[in-house]
């Protein structure tokens, strides 16, 4: 009997095992799909406790993202982010913390998932859905995965405000110059620039 107990104690240990390592396979796939060298667009839909619900568009290239909604324009080449208001017609030039980024560009956990988390996976609708508790300070999050494609369908993730929702649709793989990542005060003649750095 107890011999019985040690098996079935060691087979769901090794299903636990093999669920994780294929997680991470999934997430590596997804990864390497979306950050495919010359870069990527997409639409989305982004869901907040506190900054409301807005639609848009995404380009992004390695950590680089351009992003457009109804109310706004982002910019990131890595290091500096501006951000067009279009109500006021100002634009906020800063260094985003991790934190801001992740609340910012729904693609940022192709970073964020490589270390400090445990994996859970399941499937669902066509979909890896895979649930990402954090062994450190990153977010918990969850991640859903088209199971032919490994393009990912939605990123939740987690802050002090409640989920951050991003819902991912039409995504592209296509060749973008990293000027698109830039704020161009030519094309914004009328702007205010506030540097908040």
């Amino acid at each position: 009997m107890r011999k019985k107990l040690i098996m079935m104690a060691l087979m769901c240990l090794s299903t636990i095992g093999m669920s994780a390592q294929t997680a991470k396979q999934v997430l590596d796939k997804c990864a390497k799909v979306v950050g495919t060298k010359g870069g990527a667009s997409a639409a989305f839909t982004m869901s907040h406790p506190k900054m409301g619900k807005t639609s848009g568009t995404i380009a992004i290239k390695g950590v680089k993202f351009h992003a457009t909604s109804a109310e706004a324009i982002v910019w990131y080449d890595g290091k500096t982010q501006w951000t067009y208001m279009k109500s006021t017609e100002e634009v906020n030039v800063s260094t985003p913390t991790k934190a801001q980024q992740n609340r910012i560009n729904p693609y940022n956990f192709i970073n964020l998932y490589k270390s400090g988390y445990k994996y859970l996976m399941t499937k669902k609708n066509g979909l890896f859905v895979i649930h990402l508790t954090p062994t450190g300070s990153n977010p918990e999050m969850y991640i859903s995965v088209n199971q032919k494609t490994y393009v990912p369908t939605l990123v939740k993730m987690k802050d002090k405000s409640g989920w951050n929702e991003i819902h991912i649709s039409k995504f592209k793989a296509t060749p973008l110059k990293d000027t698109v990542f830039k704020f161009n005060s030519k094309d914004f003649p009328n702007a205010e620039v506030v540097d908040l750095r």
